[in-house]
This record gives structure tokens, sequence and C-alpha cells, in this order.
């Protein structure tokens, strides 16, 4: 499966933004957990489904963070090429 990933340090209580041109999944992972989804293993995350947008996921913990982002459809996904959609990933640092 391909999928959009960007990887940052994120504080706890910050917030991931998301705006999608179509329905998409998103998750929040730690590393452990994203290896583990690279790989297609059991895996936990924050997010989920979205239909509506912008979507928002709030972190749970300090540290670096995965977020990744796949089209949600019944169509076979290609595995060689990146997701066709639009998309942008804002990120809302938390005051201190």
């Amino acid at each position: 499966m391909k999928f959009i990933h960007q990887r940052e340090q994120l504080n706890e209580g910050d917030l991931v933004v998301i705006e999608c041109s179509q329905p998409c999944n998103i998750r929040l992972m730690n590393d452990a957990n994203f290896r583990a989804f690279k790989n297609g293993g059991r895996h936990s995350y924050h997010g989920g489904a979205f239909v509506r947008f912008p979507a928002k996921v709030r972190v749970p913990a300090s540290g670096f963070w995965n977020i990744t982002l796949d089209t949600v459809t019944r169509r076979a996904i290609s595995v060689t090429r990146k997701p066709d959609f639009k998309y942008s990933i804002r990120l809302v640092r938390r005051q201190a």
C-alpha cells in the first residue's frame, strides 16, 4: 500500500490539521507503530477514516510522530504510485 508520510517532533496537546480532496485514512503513530504499519503488522494509532475536513487529531504525548494519509476507496490501490489526491498537513502548536 502506498501512502503519504510526514515525520514531526510534536508536543503533547499539539494539533495536526489535515485538509484532503477526498475521504482518507489519517494515522498518527509513534516510530514503533509506524514500522509495524509499514510492514503490514499490528499497530495502534490516533485518527481514523475521515470524510469531513479539516480533520483534527490531537497529539497525546511529546516525541516524534508519524503522520500518514491514504485514500479510502473500494477500488484497488496501486502499489507502485502514491495516492493521487490533494492534501495539506498543518501543525498547530500548543501555547505554553
